[in-house]
């Protein structure tokens, strides 16, 4: 399942791995005007999410959740978005974002609105450290 996953061209340009669970690759959005985190199960070859075998359905579950818990826990959003809409990506991923009332989107969907902010150097090793040492502790209880 995982030894030879290929990860989409676009995701890989648009994103940076934050960390590896059990199932998905778990990427952060280069785009600092939002904590916006990516899900990819590790499956090649998937389109729709209910194309995931059933066998792996819960687990996908208990990441997006621990995904959504790491958001909320370190960025007290107003509300979690998830979505799965793959019009451009086909490749199945799914997008964790925390969203808060004053951000640059709201109420509206993030994508399309606005200008895209990349995060410094400095940004992306501090967030990416936050958020995967949050990943890494909801995971393993």
């Amino acid at each position: 399942m995982h030894n030879n996953f290929i990860l989409n061209e676009q995701l890989d340009a648009d994103t940076t791995e934050v960390i590896n669970l059990g199932l998905c690759r778990v990427l952060m959005m280069e785009d600092a005007r939002f904590p916006w985190l990516i899900l990819v199960p590790r499956i090649n070859d998937l389109r729709e999410l209910h194309h995931l075998p059933k066998q792996h359905r819960s687990h996908l579950f208990d990441e997006l959740e621990a995904t959504s818990l790491a958001l909320e826990q370190l960025f007290k959003p107003d509300k979690i978005n998830v979505a799965t809409l793959g019009n451009i990506v086909i490749q199945l991923h799914i997008h964790v974002v925390a969203r808060t009332l004053t951000d640059d989107a709201w109420p509206g969907p993030i994508w399309g609105a606005g200008k895209q902010i990349p995060y410094t150097d400095k940004q992306r090793t501090n967030r990416l450290n936050l958020i995967s040492t949050k990943l890494r502790q909801l995971t393993s209880q």
